[in-house]
């Protein structure tokens, strides 16, 4: 059924078809046919930061920013859910347009901007939920606070999605606001992952319980800086690390219709790219830390890719505008049947 919903999704402008399809899921969870839109898929538990994930293949944050429909994604069967990214404030984002499609490379570029309803409205939403699975939040900063003082809005966040989180992403990696990405350079990376790590431990004290925290990377980066978050990781002690996020390079979609708009791209053109960049990562971190792959994942063997390449978990986002719900279990599958 998938490819002719698509026929239709596409004919309506991208963010309009993003919405209707939240609300689609969401109204379908609602009357209790959540379970029919996509295959069964069964157990393969994996372990990784102390949790246990019931399959290795997750949503990646962006698709819902504010939580409002946790219940209706989680019915595709995501082995986990993550949400956001949220700021401490709602703020509305970029500008539309903002989002495009480049259907002939199976691609999308967005400049989103952390649109979000703010992290009061995503707590609420969380509680109300039925969900009870693993549930990862995505932590971000507001526009309009200024880079020095990024850490406050982060640790603001992560004070309040603590308890509701099974565990919590800090991005340091969107390209859509001003200078954000300036947060992996070494100096202002540990500093931040420093103040993180000593929030997280007041906080564990304070709750009972230990919320691991993973940093999300861009696939942009150049060996040496590669090397150097390897060493923040582990020095920190880290409890992950989400690579990639998308990408600024326009390699081998310039010539398309859209192609060159501002945003970051993402889909089949960031694939080896944020594959690349996993290898390199995990043979820095031996072990220390595990690895959740993202990036380009549009079917079962680019999952089976992620892992070899040294990923622990993968997730999806853009494989899901243009392969459907069919994808989480072609992946699942593919990496199950991995193993001898």
């Amino acid at each position: 059924m998938y490819p002719l919903l698509r026929q239709a999704l596409f004919r309506l402008p991208p963010e309009t078809a993003h919405h209707l399809t939240l609300s689609g899921l969401n109204t379908l969870y609602k009357l209790g046919l959540g379970g029919f839109v996509a295959p069964h898929i069964p157990d393969d538990a994996h372990t990784v930061m102390g949790l246990r994930f019931p399959n290795p293949v997750g949503l990646a944050a962006g698709l819902d920013k504010d939580g409002a429909c946790i219940d209706g994604l989680a019915s595709l069967g995501f082995g986990f859910i993550e949400i956001g990214t949220i700021t401490p404030l709602p703020q509305p984002g970029n500008p539309k347009p903002r989002l495009f499609r480049l259907p002939e490379a199976r691609a999308i570029i967005n400049r989103m901007g952390f649109n979000n309803e703010g992290v009061d409205v995503l707590i609420n939403n969380v509680t109300r939920s039925d969900y009870k699975g693993i549930l990862g939040i995505n932590i971000g900063k507001n526009a309009a606070t200024p880079i020095e003082h990024a850490a406050s809005d982060y640790l603001s966040c992560l004070n309040s999605v603590y308890p509701h989180a099974s565990y919590v992403t800090v991005n340091i990696s969107s390209p859509n606001t001003k200078n954000l990405r300036k947060l992996q350079d070494e100096q202002a990376l540990d500093d931040l992952l420093g103040q993180l790590k000593n929030g997280q431990s007041v906080l564990a004290d304070k709750h009972g319980k230990h919320v691991p925290i993973a940093l999300k990377i861009a696939p942009d980066m150049e060996d040496e800086q590669i090397a150097q978050i390897a060493g923040l990781l582990m020095k920190h002690r880290m409890d992950g690390v989400i690579a990639t996020n998308t990408t600024l390079s326009r390699e081998g979609v310039e010539h398309l219709p859209h192609g060159n708009e501002a945003g970051g791209l993402s889909g089949a053109p960031v694939r080896d790219k944020s594959t690349a960049l996993i290898r390199k990562l995990a043979s820095h971190l031996q072990g220390e830390l595990p690895i959740i792959g993202a990036g380009g994942i549009l079917d079962g063997a680019d999952a089976v890719e992620k892992i070899r390449a040294g990923a622990s978990l993968v997730q999806l986002y853009s494989g899901l505008i243009y392969r459907g719900p069919g994808l989480i279990a072609e992946c699942a599958k593919a990496i199950r049947d991995m193993r001898p």
